[in-house]
Formats: structure tokens, C-alpha cells, sequence
């Protein structure tokens, strides 16, 4: 793993900015929003679990620059309502990073149209409900925004085993590159960052549930440096991203893999030597994880 670095940015980079992370409660989204506050900016947590957003919130930064709400970014008025709160008690968001993910690997003929939507729902649907909230509301009012979205390598290669989030990261790269010319004349900018394996609690449990299922986009000997990605590295480059350094980039989406993707895509193909038993396993230990996931948000 990379050694912890002190930052190269001033404390202050993203003082005055209002950043808002979707599914901010948990995983990069949560490690991410630490490190903004850290330099400045007021930060406000999406997701659907209150215990985890609160926890994440406390975790981030000093008292009164974190701020938290529960919404299910899948439904356009829980999105807009929340939006729209967020203006009215702490004034216009600056930024916006759509984070907000589902995934787990499966056999694409074994998932239900049920679990299709809820993944591409919360990443596709999700990510336009949020950039369309902001953005509209930017646009009335003349003001500047700046737009990122957490996707993967997957939207330029496809990646068998997690089709239905390949397929939603993919259509959210293809908003930020038909919005950027859109809303360009607006000074609003958009992006994506692609980052490479950082391993989070929740999502490795999805993604690497077994020592089996650890092939390919998930183990380290795939990256040409030889090493997991790090929250600190995705962290700055989203600060930079975020701060005034960059107005002119926008439309871009940004591998940041060690090198992964230029050596060989960074998918889930080698799980095609996986039997049948192996996919049950897989399973059981996805819907455990799924199951307390969903049990802390009832709490």
C-alpha cells in the first residue's frame, strides 16, 4: 500500500466551496469527503442510511462543516426536495460528486429484473437527478457549478459479471460528455474520475465476497505498480478537480489506475473459470452483506 503523504494543498484550497457527495455515508464517498473538508470546503452527505451518514459526518471535519441528509437519489422529488433544502438553510452548492453506487458480480442470466434496476437505477438515474437538481438551479441563477462522477474503466471496455453497473457508469460517462458542451456556455463544468481498485469495506464485500472471486479487477498483481489505489490519492485529485486550478478541463473522464487499464482492462473476465458452487458461495456471502447493509439503514 502507498504511504499516508502530508497533502500538497493549502488547507484552505476549497474554502468558500459547498460540495455535496452522494452516497457519502460509506466506502471512497465517506474517505473522500474527510479530506475536502479538510481543505476548506462545507460538505453535505447523501445516502439512505441515518446511523452511517451520521457516523460519516462526525468522522469528517470540524462541527457545522459536514451536513447530512437521507435521500434515495433514485427518486426525483426526494432529490429535488433535498436540493432545494440544502439552498434554502445553507445557500447554492458549488459542487456536486455523484458517488452514489449498487454492484456485485453475478452471472448476468442469473440477475432479476429487480436487481438490474436497483443498480442501474442508483447509478444512472441517480447521477442525472442530482446534476440535473444542481444544474437547473445553477442555470436560473447565473452561477458557476462544477460536477465529477466516480466511475470506472469499465465505461470505455465493458466488464462481463457486473453488466448492469457497467452499463449505468457507461451512460453517466456519456452525460458528463454531452452536458460539459451543454452547460459549457453556463460555466458549469463536468467530469468523471475512473479509479482503479481502493479497497472500502462494503464494496469489496460485493466485489471480492470470496478468496474465488478475487480475479482481475480487484487483486493488485493486475496493476502494473503493483499496489492498490489509496482514498488519499482519489482525494486529491477530486480537490484539485474541485478547486479554481482547473476551469478550462471539463468533459473528461479520468483513469487513475497505477496503470491498469493500458495493461489489460480491468474487469471481472477472468471469473469465467468460477463453477456454479462457486457462484452460490458468492451469493450467500453478497446477500449477507446486502442483508446488514440493509438492517443499519432501518436502525
Amino acid at each position: 500500500m502507498a504511504e499516508t503523504k502530508k497533502s500538497v494543498f493549502a488547507p484552505d484550497l476549497l474554502a468558500g466551496k459547498r460540495i455535496l457527495i452522494t452516497g457519502g455515508g460509506t466506502g471512497l464517498g465517506r474517505g473522500v469527503a474527510r479530506h475536502l473538508a479538510d481543505h476548506g470546503a462545507q460538505v453535505h452527505l447523501w445516502g439512505r442510511r441515518e446511523a452511517v451518514l451520521a457516523e460519516a459526518a462526525a468522522e469528517a471535519g470540524k462541527p457545522g462543516a459536514v451536513h447530512f441528509q437521507t435521500v434515495d437519489v433514485r427518486k426525483a422529488e426526494l432529490v429535488d426536495a433535498a436540493m432545494a433544502e440544502i439552498w434554502a438553510q445553507h445557500g447554492p452548492l458549488t459542487g456536486v460528486l455523484n458517488n452514489a453506487a449498487a454492484n456485485f458480480i453475478a452471472p448476468t442470466a442469473s440477475i432479476s429484473s429487480r436487481a438490474f434496476e436497483a443498480i442501474s437505477s442508483t447509478v444512472m438515474n441517480g447521477s442525472f437527478n442530482t446534476t440535473h437538481a444542481a444544474g437547473r438551479r445553477w442555470i436560473e441563477q447565473g452561477l458557476p457549478g462544477t460536477v465529477l462522477s466516480t466511475l470506472t474503466t469499465w465505461v470505455w471496455s465493458g466488464s462481463a459479471f457486473v453488466v448492469p453497473s457497467a452499463m449505468a457508469k457507461a451512460a453517466v460517462h456519456a452525460m458528463t460528455m454531452s452536458l460539459a458542451v451543454e452547460w459549457a456556455r453556463y460555466g458549469i463544468r463536468l467530469n468523471a474520475l475512473a479509479p482503479g481498485p481502493i479497497p472500502t469495506d462494503y464494496a469489496w464485500e460485493m466485489l471480492n465476497p470470496t478468496e474465488k472471486s478475487g480475479v482481475g479487477a480487484t487483486q493488485a498483481d493486475q496493476v502494473p505498480m503493483g499496489r492498490m489505489g489509496t482514498v488519499e490519492e482519489l482525494a486529491n485529485l477530486t480537490i484539485f478537480l474541485f478547486s479554481d486550478a482547473c476551469d478550462y478541463l471539463t468533459g473528461e473522464t479520468i483513469a487513475m489506475d497505477g496503470g491498469q487499464r493500458l495493461a489489460g482492462p480491468g474487469t471481472f473476465a477472468g471469473l469465467t473459470s468460477l463453477s456454479d458452487q462457486d457462484w452460490q458461495e458468492i451469493k450467500e456471502r453478497s446477500q449477507a452483506a446486502s442483508a446488514s447493509a440493509k438492517a443499519q439503514r432501518s436502525v
